[in-house]
C-alpha cells in the first residue's frame, strides 16, 4: 500500500476574480471546478490544474472575500514548486511574468515569483511526462506540468514527524529535513517568525491514495497516534484529515470520482457546482457570490 505522491494543495485568497485571472490566464492552468467551501458555502472553492484535473496538478483556493494578508510561519508551507520541461521554459516564464507585471528571480534551474497575494512559487525543471493545460499564449513545450514539491517551516525538531513520514506514510528521506514521495519533494526550513493564516497562505496539503486503500490509510494514520477524521465525502474525492507533529494540516484524498463526475470534461469549471448539502442555497449563493467567468467559456476556441 503506497501513496501516489501529492493530490492537491489548498490556499486562501481574498479575491476570486484575481485568482482566476492569475492562475487561469497568467500561469495558463485550467479552471477545472468552480464550487464553494463545504463548511462556509458563502466562500468560493476554486480548483486549477491540467486539462483533466489530474491528481498531482491541482492547486485550490478558498476565497474569503477581502481576507487580510497572512504570513507563513512555523507549521506552514511557504513555497510551492511547479514543474516545467526545460531551462528554455524558465526563460519563457520570466518574460511572461514580467509582461504581466510580476517580478521573478532566476537562480540556476529555478525561477521564483509570488502571486498577487504574495504566495511564493518556484518553477523548477522536471522530467515528468505529464502534459500541461492548454492556453493560447503558452506554448505546449513550456506549459506547467504539475506540482512537484513544497517547503514548510517546521514547528519542532526534525525528529518530530520523521517516523510518521517514513514508516507510516512511505516517504523516502533524501537529506536532512528533505523527503520524496512519488517524485514530489517535501522539505523543511527553520521558522524565522510567527505565522498566521490569511490571504496568500497555504491551508493544507493532500496526498493521493488509491480508492481501495483509503480506509486502510485512515486506520494506519490512527495507529501512528494521529487524531484523524472520519472519511469525508468531498464530492470529487473522499478525504481524511490530520494535523501532523510539525503543525502542517495533512489530508489524504482518493482518485475517484474526479472532476468530471458532474460536468462534461470539455466544460469543466464553467458552471457553479454546489455540494449536495448546499444545493438548496443555490438561488441565494448565485446572488451573493461575485460572478466568475471561466476563460474557457469566454474563449472556447482556445
Amino acid at each position: 500500500m503506497t501513496l501516489d505522491g501529492m493530490h492537491h494543495i489548498t490556499m486562501i485568497t481574498g479575491d476570486a476574480t484575481q485568482n482566476v485571472a492569475f492562475y487561469a490566464d497568467v500561469l495558463g492552468l485550467r479552471l477545472v471546478k468552480k464550487t464553494v467551501n463545504f463548511d462556509a458555502p458563502e466562500a468560493y472553492h476554486l480548483y486549477f490544474g491540467d486539462e483533466t484535473g489530474a491528481p498531482g496538478t491541482i492547486l485550490t483556493w478558498f476565497e474569503f472575500a477581502g481576507a487580510q494578508p497572512g504570513r507563513a510561519g512555523a507549521g506552514m508551507i511557504h513555497t510551492i514548486d511547479l514543474g516545467v520541461p526545460s531551462t528554455e521554459s524558465l526563460d519563457f516564464w520570466s518574460e511572461r511574468l514580467a509582461a504581466k507585471g510580476y517580478t521573478s528571480e532566476r537562480v540556476e534551474d529555478t525561477l521564483t515569483f509570488t502571486d498577487y497575494d504574495g504566495l511564493r512559487f518556484r518553477l523548477v525543471v522536471t522530467d515528468t511526462p505529464r502534459a500541461g493545460a492548454i492556453h493560447p499564449e503558452v506554448p505546449a513545450e513550456h506549459a506547467i506540468r504539475g506540482v512537484v514539491g513544497a517547503r514548510a517551516y517546521r514547528a519542532r525538531d526534525l525528529d518530530a514527524d520523521r517516523a510518521l513520514l517514513t514508516d507510516t506514510l512511505g516517504f523516502t528521506e533524501t537529506g536532512e529535513g528533505e523527503y520524496d514521495l512519488g517524485g514530489f519533494r517535501w522539505a523543511y526550513d527553520p521558522a524565522t517568525e510567527y505565522g498566521y493564516q490569511g490571504a496568500g497562505t497555504v491551508h493544507h496539503i493532500a496526498w493521493h491514495s488509491r480508492d481501495e486503500d483509503h480506509v486502510a490509510w485512515q486506520q494506519r494514520v490512527a495507529q501512528a497516534g494521529m487524531q484523524v477524521t472520519p472519511v469525508i465525502d468531498r464530492d470529487y474525492f473522499d478525504a481524511i484529515y490530520f494535523q501532523q507533529p510539525q503543525g502542517v494540516l495533512f489530508e489524504i484524498a482518493t482518485t475517484s470520482p474526479g472532476f468530471a463526475v458532474d460536468e462534461d470534461p470539455d466544460h469543466l469549471g464553467e458552471a457553479l457546482r454546489l455540494p449536495k448539502q448546499h444545493e438548496w442555497l443555490r438561488s441565494q449563493l448565485e446572488k451573493q457570490l461575485i460572478p466568475l467567468v471561466n476563460p474557457r467559456a469566454a474563449a472556447p476556441t482556445a
